[in-house]
């Protein structure tokens, strides 16, 4: 069991970059897949990016491809997401999760969640 703590959100203007942390505590994180979704207000929640446990294949919405970049570090329990050329359609509460070794696209998949960090990307 793992249980993520997001940080590094803030406010950034168009064109910037942010570098968002997950620090997950417990001695089996490098089993699961860890991914970022992210939710804007009345939307639902959405796939950004994941990566997996065993070879640390990553996965890509299309929307990021090419300007987020997610890696693992599991030796610090932590996962990243590098987020550059931000937009403000990037705007959203950003999630970690982690989930099944293949990690899937779809929240509902995933067995635990931190709290989300708030990403604000201005115009």
């Amino acid at each position: 069991q793992v249980q993520p703590v997001e940080s590094g959100g803030g406010l950034v203007q168009a064109g910037g970059s942010l570098r968002l942390s997950c620090a997950a505590s417990g001695r089996t994180f490098s089993v699961y897949a860890m991914a970022w979704f992210r939710q804007a207000p009345g939307k639902e929640r959405e796939f950004v990016a994941a990566i997996s446990g065993s070879t640390g294949t990553t996965y890509y919405a299309d929307s990021v491809k090419g300007r987020f970049t997610i890696s693992r570090d599991n030796a610090k329990n932590t996962v990243y997401l590098q987020m550059n050329s931000l937009k403000p359609e990037d705007t959203a509460v950003y999630y970690c999760a982690a989930g099944p070794t293949i990690p899937p696209k779809t929240p509902g998949q995933y067995y635990f969640w931190g709290q989300g960090t708030q990403v604000t990307v201005s115009s």
